[in-house]
């Protein structure tokens, strides 16, 4: 599932945030008429009673800050990596007390009680309709959609020119929910989930002989799950011996599941992962929870992921410290608390989001606030690594073709996924874009009902409507795809890079689950989902930080310069005739064989409009780390 985060109205010029022109009542800013408004009706002007609560976050020299990011993230730049503390990056670009002092002041003018973030983010702001109106100069109308009535501005807000050079955004002026959602393609902890079996232990080690065959031959079973050591070794890792020690990986989700701290342990005992040292795993948590009923943001479903994340980077990066924050919600400005947690404490120097939306679901007043953060991160050496979803390019899910926020924004790398085949010595045999294709098994057995099947889940991808073209990916981009959907200028592709996502040759997890019976007990399951390829490729990036010696920081200029040093990943690698498939067995109530079994077929690199092809794609991007990636960050060697 791809998450909902919010959109600028207006084109995002390789990571600066849109801004109209100057007018006659002051400046307007990022933001404007939401895009979902467009199918929406408009129910006219909101009562100018009602109550509003934004935020106008701040900003300070923001030319100057992407300045020095572009040059401390250029390997070919003789600042490389020469990062600033969270101190000095406040100190020469963020706003001054005396700057925060006259947006106060003006928005106290305008009738707005106000409330200073205690980092100078951001000030909060409420009053009623009438008052923000006035203090915006944006009118606020309501808009029925999909069976509710949810207020949105008709247009960008206007600041006073005075403040013009302090005000990043506002957001809040719309109340429709932005509700980020993990992107797992299996059922959270809730309930509990088993596979079923046959399974294979390695990529074809069991052939589904009593199976129809597919594209003409037999068939294996899916895998059990991929466990640490052979993401490790199809990866490189092993041979390098890297495992991330002196680095710190942080995730993010929204809350925080009860049982982590047992899970993980089991985990890695079971599963031969090194055991967790003293300190190694710690929690920083939002004060309390909000929006945890299933119909808002469904906190127990956020726990899968959350031990999904923390699972994958020890397995692959055992000896790396991890920082998990969770966001009090699902919601926006809860999870840009949490970003903003870390890159004000600098608590980590990789840190991985496996959440996000669709671009035209989102709020547009927050893409600058989500910029503002990753900015702020890149100037103090760190890397922000997202999911690009799991929907393809969202036409099944949203019926318009589109990339995922915030993935798409320019200064994180996002993370696109693969089906990936590990051989019996760990070795890696081959990987296609994710893109799965479902047919299920006829009722005599000796057929497959809809062969290749329906689109079924895919990882996303594709052109962004927003954000203009960054300059890494300049020249390594096709035109087609950096000029798609009419754009006249280029434009984001996403995504940069890509790991292993598909659930069929997904990743064994460990966590704790509510079984019909009423237990509540430790089980281990298979998932996948570009919510596997994120913390996968974020726990190899530690290792290559290990190699470095210092900090990745923002990483895309440097991975484009290595993209010889991918996998060139493609739908058919073994020829545009040869189809590939595995068979997958699944209990029809989750859990065991009481109610019968499911058996179905998927299919292998068949990712919606996508197609992962030679050189860069917007399935894979420049493909997945093969064995030199690593060890081409061992500057001791070359300088």
């Amino acid at each position: 599932m791809a998450a909902t985060l919010p959109l600028l109205a207006a084109v995002v010029a390789a990571g600066s945030p849109a801004v109209a022109a100057a007018t006659p009542q002051g400046h307007a800013v990022a933001g404007g008429k939401p895009a979902w408004t467009a199918s929406a009706a408009d129910r006219g002007q909101t009562s100018a009673h009602d109550s509003v609560t934004a935020r106008v976050y701040l900003t300070g020299d923001q030319a100057g800050l992407q300045q020095l990011v572009s040059q401390i993230s250029d390997p070919t730049s003789a600042d490389y990596g020469h990062y600033l503390s969270a101190a000095q990056v406040k100190q020469r670009f963020g706003a001054s007390k005396a700057q925060i002092a006259k947006v106060v002041a003006w928005l106290h003018g305008a009738g707005l009680r106000t409330t200073v973030d205690p980092a100078g983010n951001y000030v909060a702001v409420t009053g009623d309709v009438s008052a923000v109106q006035r203090a915006f100069g944006v009118q606020l109308h309501d808009f029925a959609v999909s069976g509710h009535v949810y207020r949105a501005p008709t247009a960008s807000p206007v600041v006073p020119a005075a403040v013009a050079d302090t005000v990043l955004t506002v957001t809040g002026l719309s109340n429709k929910p932005s509700l980020m959602t993990h992107d797992d393609t299996l059922p959270g902890p809730g309930a509990a989930f088993v596979n079923a079996g046959p399974f294979s232990s390695y990529y074809g080690s069991n052939a589904a002989k009593t199976l129809p065959k597919a594209y003409g031959r037999t068939v294996p079973y899916a895998i059990k799950g991929y466990n640490g050591h052979q993401l490790r070794s199809a990866y490189g890792a092993t041979a390098t011996g890297k495992t991330g020690k002196g680095v710190t990986v942080a995730i993010v989700d929204a809350y925080d599941s009860p049982t982590i701290n047992a899970d993980i342990r089991t985990y890695a005992q079971r599963n031969g992962d090194a055991a967790y040292k003293n300190g190694q795993f710690k929690q920083t948590d939002a004060a309390t929870w909000t929006q945890t009923a299933d119909n808002e943001c469904g906190a127990s479903g956020w726990y899968g992921e959350q031990t999904l994340d923390i699972e994958a980077v020890h397995a692959v990066a055992p000896s790396a410290d991890i920082r998990y924050v969770g966001a009090a919600s699902c919601q926006d400005a809860d999870l840009i608390d949490a970003l903003n947690t870390i890159v004000t404490n600098r608590l980590a120097t990789i840190v991985s989001d496996s959440w996000g939306e669709p671009e035209n679901a989102s709020d547009p007043a927050s893409d600058a606030v989500y910029d503002d953060i990753f900015l702020r991160g890149a100037a103090e050496g760190i890397g922000f690594y997202f999911s690009s979803g799991d929907n393809g390019d969202e036409v099944a899910n949203t019926g318009t073709r589109q990339s995922d926020m915030p993935a798409s924004l320019p200064y994180v790398t996002a993370v696109g996924g693969t089906s990936l085949a590990v051989g019996k010595r760990g070795n890696y045999e081959f990987e296609t874009g994710w893109g799965t294709g479902k047919s299920t098994l006829s009722a005599d057995g000796k057929s497959w009902v809809g062969f290749p099947g329906a689109f079924h889940g895919g990882a996303g991808g594709g052109t962004s409507a927003r954000v203009a073209q960054p300059w890494f990916q300049k020249n390594l981009v096709p035109s087609a795809l950096s000029h798609a959907n009419g754009n006249k200028s280029a434009m984001r592709v996403v995504p940069d890079v890509a790991a292993v996502a598909d659930p069929t040759t997904g990743f064994l997890v460990g966590q704790t689950q509510t079984w019909p019976d009423g237990t509540v007990k430790y089980g281990e399951y298979r998932i996948g989902g570009t919510s596997l390829a994120s913390p996968v490729f974020a726990a190899l990036q530690a290792l290559a930080q290990q190699e470095q010696g210092f900090p990745l920081g923002f990483a895309d200029p440097a991975i484009y310069a290595r993209h010889g040093l991918f996998h060139d990943v493609t739908d058919h690698p073994f020829g545009p005739n040869v189809g590939l498939a595995d068979a997958r067995v699944d209990f029809v109530n989750s859990v065991d064989a009481s109610q019968g079994l499911a058996v179905s077929l998927r299919t292998l690199g068949q990712d919606s409009s996508l197609n992962a092809t030679r050189g860069y794609d917007d399935v894979t991007g420049v493909g997945s780390p093969n064995a030199r990636y690593i060890e081409s960050y061992n500057w001791r060697d070359r300088h």
